[in-house]
């Protein structure tokens, strides 16, 4: 669909999408599927201003467009109208808006292809088109509505999950997006998105955006721990550390630092124990161990250091 004043070939992404915010948190964050590669396009938000899905024959400047309409104190309702009053194609996009307070616009075309169609809940939008049948997005509804207890971006994917289970996409799976924006603006805008998660090509795109999420919880609290081990918080540095490594015991970066904290504890033997499989699995854990006593990262007495390097 070409849309003549912005004058490109505008990608055709139909999915199915939720756009949410946490009333609690005030996280606001977008959840989308496709059978399209790269489908991250219909995800765009910025913290302390709102999220966008846009779908279908989309047109891409809706995001950016729509988070500045919102900056400019436009409501949700105000920047969906301003957006499809120039827009030739507006009967076949699909477009959810989401601001700060929760406060939701959706617009799906009437010739969206079937199945499609969106409901507006509480905090949050749902919407699908191009799907095997309508009982995507009340599932999506109905599923995002009884999972509070769960945290925003997990509830999202919990959601996707929903659409899939009752039919989804009409020609499959291929690519997931997962964006997540704060409630308040953020002055380092390097910070900004809280979260960005995607999948562009892969047979079972909710699985793995699932375990990409999983994953970025276990760096939340390698993170947490990087920054105890800078404050010499060595306790600290080895719960965080020892957390991630529970969460995914494989992962070598995750054991590897668990083991040097655990070294810096006067915990040689347990550190040992798990150095020893680490190196066995990737020698340049071992010579990245010999350039940590020079940065003081390894505290360890010169025959205690000799100990770990000469690990068969």
């Amino acid at each position: 669909m070409r849309n003549t004043k912005y004058n490109r070939i505008l990608p055709i992404a139909h999915t199915y999408s939720i756009v949410a915010r946490d009333p609690e948190t005030g996280e606001m964050g977008v959840g989308v599927q496709s059978h399209y590669f790269n489908v991250s396009v219909v995800a765009w938000g910025e913290s302390g201003v709102g999220v966008v899905a846009t779908q279908s024959f989309l047109n891409k400047s809706f995001g950016l467009r729509g988070l500045e309409l919102l900056k400019q104190r436009r409501s949700p309702e105000e920047a969906l109208s301003i957006l499809l009053s120039d827009d030739e194609g507006k009967e076949v996009r699909q477009v959810a808006i989401l601001d700060v307070q929760g406060i939701v616009a959706t617009h799906t075309g009437s010739k969206c292809i079937k199945h499609a169609g969106h409901i507006i809940g509480d905090n949050f939008s749902v919407q699908a088109n191009l799907m095997l049948s309508d009982k995507v997005w009340p599932s999506m509804a109905e599923t995002y509505e009884n999972n509070k207890v769960l945290p925003l971006p997990e509830r999202i994917i919990k959601t996707l999950e929903a659409a899939e289970s009752v039919g989804g996409d009409i020609r499959g799976m291929q690519s997931a997006a997962l964006l997540v924006v704060r409630g308040e603006p953020i002055d380092d805008k390097w910070e900004d998105p809280l979260i960005d998660l995607r999948v562009e090509d892969h047979k079972k795109p909710l699985k793995e955006l699932s375990r990409l999420l999983k994953l970025y919880r276990a760096y939340e609290h390698m993170d947490y721990g990087d920054q105890a081990f800078e404050k010499g918080d060595i306790n600290k540095a080895l719960k965080e550390y020892n957390t991630a490594m529970e969460m995914f015991p494989d992962n070598l970066e995750m054991k590897y630092w668990t083991a040097v904290s655990l070294a810096n504890s006067q915990k040689l033997d347990d550190a040992l124990q798990i150095l020893k499989d680490v190196f066995k699995k990737d020698n340049n854990w071992r010579l990245l161990t010999e350039r940590l006593p020079e940065v003081e990262l390894l505290k360890l007495k010169k025959e205690e250091l000799n100990k770990i390097l000469s690990l068969k």
